[in-house]
């Protein structure tokens, strides 16, 4: 059971394009009590800024092949005809024994994944302000050739057209500031909904001396 609502924890998938600013979405989720990150597995090489365990778990595609055959994801899914990415179900299993709310930090190839086997999670996409900006963005980190980035930017169309088969809201992040105060608004709204406060509300009506 959560601690700040007395139910079974939520699954939070946050998604959006690469540029989005996702992950600081994520980190704002993060600092509210009751919630733990997943760290996902993947098949790209480490960058000289990440350290592995952090964000991500750095493995081979031999290693992360026999995780896939154990069965041990969630979701996974190849980015990019590249690397591949996953969500291993350890950390499901640790949130509810915990009692956290789980955060998943995923594309919309996982979040589709997890929606059909966790009907319950909750999926919130973060929609950058323009094209431009987005662009913009992508550009400004460095990181990626002028043929990634248009990569990049093709896959965020096919993402932003995906919205309306997996996502349950959606955030604008033309401001970080609002927009996490958003992101942390949602899940706040969820966990104070009837079906999540019910046993809460038994609890209290028993001490009356009465039942739902």
């Amino acid at each position: 059971m959560n601690a700040e609502t007395g139910s079974v924890p939520l699954v939070l998938i946050v998604s959006g394009p690469s540029g989005s600013g996702k992950s600081t979405l994520v980190q704002k989720i993060l600092e509210m009590p009751g919630t733990m990150p997943s760290i996902s597995w993947t098949t790209r090489q480490r960058r000289a800024t990440e350290s592995s365990g952090k964000c991500y778990h750095f493995v081979s595609e031999a290693e992360f092949g026999a995780m896939v055959a154990r069965g041990e994801f969630l979701e996974y899914a190849r980015v990019f005809g590249k690397h591949s990415y996953g969500t291993p179900k350890k950390w499901l299993e640790e949130s509810r024994k915990r009692g956290l709310d789980l955060v998943l930090e995923i594309d919309v190839q996982g979040a589709a994944q997890v929606k059909e086997k966790l009907p319950e999670s909750v999926a919130i996409f973060i929609l950058p302000p323009s094209l431009e900006e987005l662009e913009r963005r992508l550009r400004s980190r460095g990181q990626d050739s002028d043929e990634e980035i248009a990569r990049r930017l093709a896959k965020a169309r096919d993402e932003i057209a995906a919205f309306g088969k997996y996502y349950d809201f959606c955030v604008l992040n033309e401001d970080v500031e609002s927009a996490g105060r958003e992101v942390q608004a949602i899940v706040t709204a969820l966990r104070c909904t009837s079906a999540r406060r019910r046993d809460r509300v038994q609890e209290l009506l028993a001490s009356f001396g009465g039942k739902v």
